[in-house]
């Protein structure tokens, strides 16, 4: 059994201090999304400033969460596409012939 070497960090979300512990390997990623949340929250302030603190993390969880569905499903199309180029190539070739 490997156990995974685990680190604290504290990363600030806007007026929020969240203490986590993550895998030491997944530092720099917690730390890269962190800094994403406050640039989108930040955009969504500046573009609603009556909005509440809720709304505008509302908002920032809505783009990251079609960010991430639309990356995972361009991601299972990508063997799918891969195909469809081969079979191609092979349908061109055989009607060139």
């Amino acid at each position: 059994m490997v156990i995974s070497d685990k680190q604290h960090i504290n990363l600030q979300l806007d007026a929020h201090s969240v203490g986590l512990d993550v895998p030491r390997e997944q530092e720099p990623d917690f730390r890269y999304a962190a800094d994403l949340l406050n640039r989108r929250y930040q955009y969504y302030l500046k573009l609603r400033p009556n909005a509440s603190a809720e709304q505008l993390w509302m908002y920032t969880a809505l783009e990251i969460a079609v960010a991430l569905q639309s990356d995972a499903r361009e991601k299972s199309l990508e063997p799918v596409e891969k195909e469809l180029k081969k079979l191609n190539e092979l349908v061109s070739g055989a009607l060139n012939s």
